[in-house]
């Protein structure tokens, strides 16, 4: 492709220049966009055509390339890495229990720690020790916009926080949150992040079961685990009168929550989202439950 350079924040001013090619999209690079140049008309450089990925899904974690699902075969393996020259190709093949601990192999390069920046934040973790959730990261900024149109220190249990996926946006919305994880690796993780990111004086972290961990009365709870709905009837000890619970499952458990919470004299309003196809016919949802 012919193109020129622009500062990007010139594009509108240019649009109706009769040198551009308007069958073809400007492409950016920093401050910088290549704006297409007609066959008839003088270009400053030629960029290659893109080279379109259509194989296997994947997801990078820092420079780590991660599959989940079925074992890709070699041929698979080496179009991910023609295609995006990660540091190694990561197959994920299921989670353990609880803890959420990935069984996994190395199908090409070196795994190992990553920094992973998401949403503005950094996420120092080892894919091939911990679990990562990549797919929610809607899921995550809707919880943090919620933290900050709500009341100011608002205090915050994550019940389940993994290395942070839920607690450092939350914190660095201005969330006071407590923060629970079972994993020691994955524990020992959510504390380096919380420093990492500079939100130290905003998180109280504890390690091992989050029902014998909850303290006192949150004004949110977030429940991020398909195993959630088990452990409602510990969270519902430590909530007020406007308390919202964001419960994860695999379908929806509104009968579940209204009957649990009922069981605990409070009453429930319920608003049920889509996060993610987890599994044909199978959704991941949240329950953003209101108590009063």
């Amino acid at each position: 492709m012919r193109v020129r350079a622009v500062p990007k924040d010139k594009l509108r001013e240019i649009a109706s220049e009769a040198w551009i090619d308007h069958a073809r999209r400007p492409y950016t690079e920093g401050d910088i966009a290549w704006v297409p140049v007609r066959d008839d008309e003088p270009c400053e450089r030629e960029i290659p055509p893109r080279i379109r990925y259509r194989g296997k899904g994947f997801f990078m974690i820092g420079d780590v390339a991660v599959i989940h699902g079925k074992k890709p075969g070699r041929e698979e393996v080496e179009e991910i890495v023609k295609f995006r020259h990660p540091r190694g190709v990561l197959w994920i093949e299921s989670l353990h229990d609880a803890t959420r601990i990935p069984c996994t192999e190395l199908l090409w390069g070196d795994d190992g720690e990553v920094r992973h920046h998401e949403n503005g934040y950094t996420y120092i973790l080892d894919p091939g020790k911990v679990m990562f959730a990549q797919g929610n990261r809607k899921e995550k900024m809707r919880i943090a916009q919620m933290v900050c149109s709500n009341a100011p220190d608002e205090r915050v249990a994550d019940m389940f926080a993994g290395i942070g996926y839920f607690t450092i946006p939350a914190a660095g919305s201005g969330a006071c949150v407590h923060a629970m994880e079972l994993n020691p690796v994955a524990f020992g993780y959510l504390n380096r992040n919380i420093v990492e990111n500079g939100l130290s004086g905003r998180v109280e972290t504890s390690l091992g079961d989050c029902r014998d961990l909850l303290t006192g009365i949150y004004d949110r709870i977030v429940m991020g685990h398909f195993d959630a709905i088990f452990m409602l009837p510990s969270a519902l000890l430590h909530v007020h009168e406007g308390s919202i619970i964001h419960l994860h499952s695999i379908g929806t458990v509104e009968a579940t929550i209204k009957d649990l919470a009922d069981r605990a004299g409070f009453s429930a309003t319920i608003h049920v989202h889509k996060v993610k196809k987890y599994r044909p016919h199978a959704w991941h949802m949240v329950q953003d439950v209101t108590i009063s």
